[in-house]
């Protein structure tokens, strides 16, 4: 047994992909039956007396412009200062170099334990949404290369983000460690009651996409791609499921566009089932982001057999056989659009690509806890050698004396 800290600044009830793995995380460590604690800025999670591990929270404040997250200054909480004062860690995983990375930083030197760190994020991209800097975003990169330095061990989420990572600057080793996927049943009662929940004609094709409503995510290729095959004569319905910062003008946009009559926003889906419902009834998951790195969503819609369609060259091409098992296409609205067209033209092929996905790109989260388990075990092995316990350790806390120094 293992008591394991898991540090993040986005986490359960939030939707964002790296909440939701980290919260995976703890759970199936946690009925593995090891003593989990995930520490993150506090939020509503309701009664924590359900879940297998323990969530110890410091006072947190909302990122302007990114709901999903939250931050906070944790040295400066003395009630969680207590708390963590008492727990002894054999292992301690980031899921960010920033607030969570700093956090791990203090408590894997309290602990002298050892520290991994997924990269799950393209961070130049965020820094240049939300900043608009060049210089920022540069900054952020640098310090981000620079944290991952003093991990013990740096993991990706795939060989794309990792080769991202190393584009950042970042030469030394990365282990992969794909993201896992819940195996459920298809069940034909969740498309009825996913139809009947958002009206959706059972007898049209569904253009599907799940996932932060933020420009960032490409969703301007799938508002003009709907709107060049609805002036080609392609019937069809669109549907946007989730929430996000730029919602507001997404629908904007729709409207001008002429799509408001074949387009359906459902906003966030807490009910799973009804969630799968919608998967189902989608005949094609439309995701062309060139942003995000190892998306979830794209394995949720293909453990309900629904092939997606996706950037040629982003990462979530990457687990794609155009044709096979899902559709890759230039990321321009031409070729979408003829690559949307093709795929609906023939249901059967359709159906039969998409029982290919449910069968070659989720792997369960089962699966994923057998390969977690043994580097975790890895690397406390490792980190027992007295020489490297000691390195380590100087070097972060090099890191967080430099933190702690600096007027920012």
């Amino acid at each position: 047994m293992l008591r394991i800290g898991q540090i993040s600044e986005s986490f359960y009830p939030i939707v964002d992909g790296v909440g939701r793995v980290v919260y995976q995380y703890a759970d199936m460590l946690g009925k593995a039956g090891h003593d989990v604690y995930a520490v993150t800025p506090q939020r509503d999670t309701g009664c924590r007396g359900r879940f297998p591990f323990e969530i110890v929270d410091y006072v947190g404040y909302p990122v302007p412009g990114s709901p999903q997250c939250r931050f906070g200054f944790s040295a400066l909480d003395s009630h969680y200062n207590t708390r963590t004062r008492q727990i002894s860690l054999d292992i301690v995983h980031t899921h960010s170099p920033y607030f969570a990375g700093t956090e791990g930083l203090r408590l894997s030197v309290r602990s002298k334990c050892p520290l991994v760190s997924t990269f799950h994020s393209k961070y130049y991209d965020d820094f240049m949404k939300y900043t608009h800097s060049e210089a920022i975003a540069e900054l952020g990169v640098k310090y981000a290369v620079d944290f991952y330095r003093r991990c013990d061990e740096v993991w990706a989420v795939s060989r794309s983000t990792a080769s991202v990572l190393r584009d950042y600057g970042y030469n030394g080793p990365v282990r992969v460690m794909e993201n896992g996927s819940d195996i459920r049943d298809i069940r034909p009662e969740d498309r009825a009651a996913a139809c009947a929940a958002f009206g959706l004609d059972d007898e049209l094709p569904v253009l599907l996409f799940v996932g932060q409503l933020d420009w960032k995510k490409n969703l301007l290729r799938i508002l003009e791609t709907c709107a060049l095959l609805k002036t080609e004569g392609l019937r069809f319905h669109l549907v946007m499921a989730g929430q996000g910062c730029d919602a507001r003008h997404i629908r904007t946009k729709a409207t001008a566009l002429g799509l408001a009559d074949v387009l359906t926003f459902t906003g966030h889906i807490e009910d799973q089932a009804l969630l799968d419902g919608l998967y189902q009834r989608g005949s094609i998951f439309f995701f062309p982001s060139i942003y995000d790195n190892c998306p979830m969503v794209l394995r949720e819609a293909a453990v309900m057999g629904t092939p997606a369609l996706v950037s040629r060259g982003s990462n979530p091409a990457e687990v794609i056989r155009d044709g096979e098992n899902g559709f890759i296409a230039d990321d321009n609205t031409r070729a979408m659009a003829d690559a949307a067209a093709r795929a609906l033209s023939d249901p059967e092929q359709l159906t039969r690509i998409g029982l290919c996905a449910r069968k070659t790109i989720p792997v369960s989260w089962e699966h994923i806890l057998h390969d977690v388990e043994g580097a975790y075990a890895e690397l406390i092995e490792r980190f027992a050698d007295e020489g490297v316990r000691q390195r380590s350790l100087r070097s972060r806390r090099g890191l967080l004396n430099k933190l702690e120094s600096s007027p920012l």
